[in-house]
């Protein structure tokens, strides 16, 4: 389970955020990040024991730990987005980070100063701000942990909400990944605005509709 035992190792009397990201593998949406710091490192035994990597947990677990998260008294939460059209631009490696700067960025306007950031992954972004990345940072770390179900929950309600507007797809189900229902609606119906162009399948897409039309 993850613990406060990576953040005791930084050297900071500042406030130390664990940011994680969700939704780098669907074909359409929003990448989404969070970041979450333990105020004085301190997390309620009761919420501790019950927060873990967000893939780890069922749907029904992770949106009962988000308002539980979200009103904690020592919990400073931040959210970002990057959309489907700054994913084909830069890629979705440094569209992750863009998302990560604006979560943090979403801290910042709430009066708090980040002074370090710990970030899942083995990559980190190109900032001022002191990092450390961590492999496998969600199962270790209680800040990337709580992070990873923040940005989960809210990237999954996006993707639903935007389920309604095409229901074809499935969206509210799949959150954007390609299944066979997404796949089919695809076939059906194209690609929306909220696809992500540059992804293979989608571009496989493109190219066929295109030589189809001039064929």
């Amino acid at each position: 389970m993850p613990d406060l035992s990576v953040e005791a190792t930084i050297q900071t009397d500042g406030l130390i955020f664990g940011l994680d990201e969700a939704g780098r593998g669907p074909w359409c949406g929003p990448v989404v990040a969070a970041c979450v710091c333990w105020k004085s490192g301190q997390v309620p035994l009761s919420l501790a024991h019950q927060i873990n990597d967000s893939k780890k947990l069922t749907l029904k677990k992770r949106e009962a730990l988000f308002p539980l998260i979200l009103s904690c008294p020592t919990a400073i939460v931040g959210v970002g987005e990057a959309s489907a059209a700054e994913i084909d631009s830069m890629n979705i490696l440094q569209a992750s980070f863009l998302a990560m700067q604006r979560a943090l960025d979403s801290v910042r306007k709430q009066g708090y100063s980040p002074a370090f950031a710990l970030i899942d992954g083995n990559r980190l972004p190109n900032w001022d701000l002191p990092s450390r990345c961590l492999v496998k940072g969600d199962a270790l770390s209680l800040s990337i942990a709580a992070a990873s179900i923040i940005a989960k929950v809210v990237r999954d309600r996006y993707m639903a909400r935007l389920s309604q507007e095409y229901p074809a797809y499935h969206w509210d189900k799949n959150a954007g990944y390609g299944t066979p229902e997404h796949i089919a609606a695809l076939q059906a119906y194209g690609i929306t605005p909220h696809h992500r162009k540059s992804y293979a399948p989608i571009r496989k897409l493109l190219i066929s509709k295109a030589l189809a039309a001039e064929a």
